[in-house]
């Protein structure tokens, strides 16, 4: 008994500990909910009510692992939104398990290896004297540009996605949340 006591007093402390230190973080909030540094990718995005396509995309895809990995990444995060801009239907064709090996290409040309903040990105944009190529884990290319104060990326295919929230920090990486779905060329 007196070490279920004991046991109980610790989980306690430590739980204490962990919530003062969440509360602590500098959190970006996205999709309703806080995004904390100290959580991967995966963890945080589960909770964004405006990624939950993604989430359901990224578990089809069974690329779970990969964004819990050590990383670091950069995420380009496309919302709810983005994903009902496509044609109808093609989420839910893609969300197939015959259509994994696509998926997996479609999302991971959404990631770039490395943390690129949004300061990053626009040293890449002057440096490339108005717009920087990224590549992509897939192997694609996006460009990166900026009209006024905003950054844009332009896929393989001319179509174009803005950031709309920069720098969610994560333990492995950062997201920039997209508007649009970035797709490689076919």
């Amino acid at each position: 008994m007196k070490t279920k006591k004991i046991l109980s007093v610790v989980a306690f402390a430590l739980f204490t500990s962990i919530t003062a230190l969440a509360q602590n973080e500098k959190t970006v909030e996205v999709g309703g909910a806080p995004m904390y540094p100290s959580k991967n990718i995966v963890e945080n995005a589960v909770n964004s009510k405006d990624h939950t396509t993604l989430v359901a995309a990224v578990k089809a895809a069974e690329l779970v692992d990969v964004l819990m990995s050590k990383g670091p990444f950069t995420v380009f995060a496309p919302t709810n939104a983005a994903f009902e801009k496509l044609p109808s239907g093609t989420v839910e064709t893609l969300l197939k398990p015959e259509n994994k090996k696509l998926l997996q290409t479609i999302l991971t040309y959404h990631v770039v290896a490395g943390k690129m903040n949004a300061k990053d990105l626009m040293a890449a944009i002057k440096k490339g004297n108005g717009k920087a190529v990224l590549n992509t884990v897939s192997g694609g290319k996006l460009t990166a540009w900026m009209k006024g104060n905003d950054i844009y990326l332009t896929d393989e295919n001319g179509n174009s996605a803005k950031v709309t929230i920069a720098d969610v920090n994560q333990s492995n990486g950062v997201i920039h949340v997209i508007d649009s779905v970035v797709t490689p060329k076919s």
